[in-house]
């Protein structure tokens, strides 16, 4: 029951390197994501080393350990030995200087004293298995007659050089030293090379702008934007230029040095770039504002110095910096002074700017949202020469734009391309590139093969009104959202002006628990006061409805008086639609880029009696719009019941079932004129709703 508010700008759900908006459906090329070969602004990260030395040394020390580990032999006392071997239980032995390592033939058992505690007891015995295999340690003469022992008693014996393992740690410190000398050669070297501006560390001054070229696959043309047409034949003469820089030359000709694209998020400003690299077959650099700043100051400066001394070596060429405001906001603003880091930036940018040599053929692209915060030096002529604003599509532009991102998608042959631009007043190609998806989403989901007009119909009442959610309104709540939506619908279908009622809905959805959505029946960029009061009647007709109804007002309208007294109050202070107050604004909003969008503590151009003016007519004008609303309501109270109760019923109608309840809507004149002030992301889309959240 009360209109929903939304963004004015909705963020594209789409981004390629930074870019607002694919305009086009085509499959980027893999080797766009490469980041770069030859003449890449990539930093160089020096000569492949193979660690063969690393691997030998992890070896050595492998076998080392392998060979300290792999005897899992026992040492026994030296007269357990010769018991077993009296006995003829020993298999065989191998000596090796003062040690014997042997076998047994069984693992034999020997008795083994037990010392008590106190001195008074006598000391016990327990018998103990002795492992099979064996160590023994030898006296200085054990091997004299041992030897001669062995062969009596028939025991296979040998004997072994003893490993000298002070070679094996001779060889290994060897290997370290050789391993230090080779780190340190490589770390003078680097240190070398960073300190002409490369090497390991002198990557972080490096440009990381990633360069594009024009074999590295499919590039992008103008014909793959689709609904810029304007921006199109702007940037036509900039790749004229990067084929034949003589042609202008020789009539003293001077293209622009730079070229700013601005306009509203998703609107395909990065798009256009590439494409203007794609046409004129150049190396295309690409990085966005963000990218130069880093923690320490003259960093980004660096990285700007190196990112134009690629480009001019590799001239004819493009610079495209996306999110330039990143970058480029105004020096010296903000509380507490400026951003060292970012002004040397945007001075080093500045420099680099006017350091063009006539013949030097590299244009620098720019894309923002935000042109209003630019540094003045940045916009000036010399620089950016060329501002190119990149708008949101016109109908003709948005069937083109439904019809480039189908192209892989199977369309039923119902599909009106130029209904469902008619019907998206207001959306950008990225809108329009995620509504295609969302309708292919729900034909997947439904089991189609194709998809249908209700799946584009689905997709676009979601992305406009929100999901439908799941939870059940009482019927009190049903019952009072119905009639409020009703006397909103109502009021758009009787009183001209406005835009035509094209769904009503009382399922809730998104934040809203009602909705009537309305479309203009053409584009439009201008309105006129009588409009605008009509506008007031049909956001206060929900609200107006209640009381005709319920005799009291519900919470639920708190978002249509919001919204009806911003337009009154515009209309008082901006536009001079108040005989009291004449042709004079009053701007009461200072919006400040570096201080959030208002400043809370504000100082007001005028009086308080002005104020108390302003107030009393931004009243009037309300209070005029609701009056239309009531009179309008109570002689058509009877059409008020029919809408509602087929509401209650269908919880849903369209304007079919408008024009079968209540008849034909009044007739409007076919002019130029516009729809409200946007209150969400599509500009000709007024829903409502009612809130369970707000207290009343």
């Amino acid at each position: 029951m009360a209109d929903e508010q939304k963004s004015d700008e909705p963020a594209a759900p789409l981004k390629d390197n930074g870019s607002d908006s694919p305009a086009s459906s085509g499959n980027e090329s893999p080797s766009l994501d490469k980041s770069n070969q030859k003449d890449s602004l990539q930093p160089s990260q020096g000569p492949a080393q193979v660690p063969w030395l690393l691997i030998f040394g992890a070896l050595a020390m492998g076998l080392l350990f392998m060979q300290l580990l792999s005897t899992p032999s026992q040492e026994i006392d030296y007269s357990n030995f010769w018991r077993q071997l009296e006995v003829g239980n020993v298999h065989q032995v191998l000596i090796s200087d003062r040690t014997l390592r042997g076998e047994f033939h069984q693992a034999p058992t020997v008795e083994r004293k037990i010392l008590s505690e106190s001195p008074d007891e006598l000391p016990k015995t327990e018998r103990v298995e002795l492992p099979r295999r064996f160590i023994v340690t030898l006296g200085p003469s054990a091997s004299d007659s041992l030897e001669d022992k062995l062969k009596e008693h028939g025991v296979d014996f040998a004997y072994e050089q003893p490993f000298d393992y002070n070679v094996l740690f001779t060889f290994l410190w060897f290997i370290l030293l050789i391993g230090l000398i080779v780190f340190m050669w490589g770390f003078m070297r680097r240190t070398r090379e960073q300190m002409m501006g490369g090497g390991m560390l002198g990557g972080v001054i490096k440009s990381p702008a990633r360069r594009y070229e024009a074999d590295d696959g499919p590039q992008k043309t103008f014909d793959d934007v689709a609904g810029l047409k304007g921006p199109k034949k702007d940037l036509k003469e900039i790749v004229e230029f990067l084929r034949d820089p003589d042609k202008f030359r020789r009539l003293g000709a001077r293209v622009p040095k730079g070229v700013l694209l601005n306009g509203p998020p998703g609107t395909g400003k990065t798009l256009l770039a590439k494409a203007i690299a794609g046409e004129a077959g150049v190396p295309f650099f690409s990085i966005n504002g963000s990218e130069f700043i880093q923690l320490f100051v003259g960093v980004g400066a660096s990285r700007v110095r190196d990112m134009f001394s690629n480009a001019k070596k590799n001239a004819p060429a493009i610079l495209f910096i996306d999110e330039i405001d990143a970058v480029g906001r105004q020096r010296g603003a903000g509380l507490g002074g400026g951003h060292d880091e970012r002004e040397q930036t945007l001075n080093q940018i500045l420099s680099e700017m006017d350091g063009f040599a006539e013949s030097e053929t590299v244009i620098v692209i720019a894309a923002t949202n935000r042109p209003d915060v630019l540094d003045p030096a940045l916009l000036r002529p010399g620089r950016f020469d060329r501002h190119i604003t990149v708008s949101r599509p016109s109908i003709e532009g948005r069937k083109e734009l439904f019809e480039v991102h189908a192209r892989g998608v199977p369309i039923a042959d119902t599909v009106d391309f130029s209904k469902l631009a008619r019907a998206t007043v207001g959306m950008t190609g990225a809108d329009i590139m995620n509504l295609v998806n969302e309708a292919a989403l729900w034909a997947t989901r439904q089991g189609k093969s194709i998809v249908d007009e209700e799946d584009f119909e689905y997709a676009r009442d979601k992305i406009l009104m929100g999901d439908a959610r799941e939870e059940i309104l009482t019927e009190k709540e049903k019952l009072v959202t119905a009639y409020h939506e009703a006397g909103h619908a109502l009021l758009g279908w009787l009183v001209p002006g406005v835009n035509s009622v094209h769904k009503v809905t009382i399922i809730p959805r998104g934040r809203a628990l009602g909705v009537t959505q309305y479309i203009p029946d053409e584009d439009r960029h201008n309105m006129t006061e009588s409009e605008m009061h009509s506008q007031l009647a049909m956001m206060l007709a929900g609200r107006a409805a209640e009381d005709l109804i319920f005799k009291e007002y519900s919470a639920g309208a708190e978002n249509d008086l919001k919204q009806a007294t911003g337009i009154a109050r515009r209309m008082v202070t901006h536009w001079g639609m108040s005989e009291r107050i004449g042709p004079v604004a009053y701007h009461t909003e200072h919006d400040d880029p570096f201080l959030g969008r208002e400043i809370v503590q504000e100082h007001r151009p005028f009086s308080e009696h002005t104020a108390r003016i302003i107030d009393e007519e931004v009243a009037k004008i309300l209070h005029d719009a609701s009056q239309l609303a009531e009179r309008t309501l109570n002689e058509e109270q009877d059409k008020l019941e029919l809408i509602a109760k087929a509401l209650i019923d269908r919880e849903e109608i369209d304007q079919e079932d408008l024009q079968e309840l209540i008849g034909p809507a009044v007739e409007r004149e076919d002019s130029p004129l516009a729809p409200p002030i946007p209150t969400s992301p599509i500009a000709a889309t007024q829903p409502s709703a009612t809130r369970k959240d707000h207290k009343a």
